[in-house]
């Protein structure tokens, strides 16, 4: 399925295609549910990854490391999304759990 975008720059406008494989019968609102909620799953865990783990800058490359450090990354976000009593962002509390027994201790034990 193609689907056309004109995307406007200051005083320029660019036309761009974007295609995607789908199976289904598709309708207009079916298809933007669809494309939205891809979106959604980007923004809300690999955009999170990267910007308060630094997950796309990382230089692991061999072995099973990069799929280890992942889990490890997933595993931890999980546990600090859970905390109900967290009043900072992601990045700060990965930085407060390095930082301390104390709050390491606290998100293991919502797991």
């Amino acid at each position: 399925m193609a689907h056309p975008l004109l995307i406007d720059i200051g005083d320029q406008t660019t036309h761009e295609t974007r295609y995607y494989i789908w199976s289904l019968p598709c309708d207009a609102k079916r298809f933007a549910e669809a494309a939205r909620d891809h979106w959604g799953v980007e923004n809300s865990l690999h955009w999170c990854l990267d910007i308060s783990f630094g997950e796309d800058d990382s230089r692991v490359r061999s072995g099973h490391a990069p799929a280890n450090l992942a889990i490890m990354g997933r595993f931890a976000l999980s546990l600090i999304k859970q905390d109900p009593q967290r009043k900072i962002g992601v990045k700060a509390s990965r930085k407060r759990a390095g930082w301390g027994n104390h709050y390491l201790l606290h998100l293991l034990r919502l797991a």
